[in-house]
């Protein structure tokens, strides 16, 4: 995924937190705590304090935050002419929310059934019959739930805008003031060391604070996220204002999100205080590595050499293959990065690298879900 930044002065990325940003990963990591494991703890919590009442609001409305991170949470990157800066307080960024025009509105809280073509944009379906048709066909896919609230959207937006708003309220009260208070001295503090970073040092450092995914090209006029997912974007827009805008999340790891729509400010979407686990293999790699795997002949050598160094005549012997098949087999695999050679006189002995193997897991699962 990439954001355009060519000719785009410093002063127009700025860093900034957003309690309603944060909020809707909250609500997310409630949603999918499988995802989220050092919050199992607040998850579990939150979950069991919450009313009844408000718990089957949040079940109504949960695919805008489960599967997809719907558009509507940051606003301000959603508003023409604006600065891409998000409120203070949750009532602020729900105020720029309510001056975010219907269409846009409606596109953003349709992204669930509309993400084959976020990237591309396309008529309203308020005002075009056959996006309109397509996006109730694709909501009736997904349950009743989804289509009842597609068809209470398209028939009465203001409505549905007025119930998503009293909805984040009543989180706010019922258990979210208490988390922002404890998690925004964190958010804060990284945008002001991270805005510092990028004032000292330049981009290409800022970028390598927020995080391993994000590099920049050599011509220092694209930022690079490495994602499965695909996209591009412009920070330098004139229809929509020059600018890009980081926010910190501390609910959002191992998410990496980027706000990529047609006519929106790009947003990056950034985890606060990871785990702290090696650096994660870049998809690239993550692809090469379980293609290697794929292969059963390379499964019987791992299982050969995750025990003890081999050597290739060795592991011919041992699979009744020969040397050369063994050779090319093992060089896929070193291409991977999954196994470790060294010399012992004249013999050359390959081992399964362990630590590499076990990160496998998590490193895919950060992969698919960055």
């Amino acid at each position: 995924m990439d954001i355009d930044i060519a000719g785009l002065p410093a002063e127009r990325i700025v860093f900034e937190t957003s309690p309603l940003a944060e909020l809707g990963v909250a609500l997310h990591a409630l949603a999918e705590p499988g995802h989220h494991p050092g919050l199992h703890g607040w998850a579990t919590a939150t979950a069991a304090s919450l009313e009844p009442c408000l718990a089957d609001r949040l079940h109504e409305a949960d695919f805008l935050w489960r599967h997809t991170f719907s558009d509507i949470f940051m606003p301000f990157a959603g508003l023409r002419g604006g600065d891409g800066r998000p409120g203070v307080t949750l009532a602020e960024d729900l105020d720029l929310l309510d001056r975010m025009d219907d269409e846009r509105f409606v596109l953003a809280a349709l992204e669930f059934v509309c993400s084959a073509s976020y990237s591309t944009g396309g008529p309203s379906p308020l005002t075009d019959a056959r996006t309109r048709a397509r996006a109730l066909e694709m909501a009736a896919a997904r349950g009743p739930r989804q289509t009842e609230f597609t068809e209470r959207l398209l028939a009465d937006p203001a409505a549905v805008r007025a119930w998503t708003r009293r909805l984040f309220e009543d989180c706010e009260q019922a258990f979210f003031a208490d988390t922002w208070q404890r998690v925004r001295v964190l958010l804060a503090a990284d945008a002001r060391h991270k805005t510092e970073i990028l004032r000292r040092k330049g981009l290409g450092e800022a970028l390598t604070a927020v995080s391993a995914a994000l590099s920049l090209d050599e011509s220092g006029s694209r930022i690079q996220a490495d994602k499965l997912s695909q996209g591009r974007t412009t920070a330098v827009d004139p229809a929509v204002g020059a600018g890009l805008t980081f926010v910190p999340s501390h609910f959002g790891w191992p998410h990496l999100m980027i706000l990529h729509a047609p006519g929106w400010r790009p947003v990056v979407h950034y985890p606060v205080g990871a785990p702290e686990l090696p650096g994660p293999a870049s998809v690239e790699l993550l692809k090469l590595r379980l293609e290697a795997l794929a292969h059963p002949m390379r499964l019987r050598l791992c299982r050969n050499i995750a025990r003890s160094p081999y050597t290739t005549g060795e592991l011919a012997d041992a699979n009744g293959i020969t040397a050369p098949e063994v050779s090319r087999h093992l060089a896929v695999l070193k291409k991977a990065g999954l196994i470790t050679t060294r010399r012992r006189g004249r013999y050359v002995m390959h081992q399964l690298d362990l630590t590499v193997v076990a990160r496998l897991g998590s490193d895919f699962l950060e992969g698919i879900l960055r």
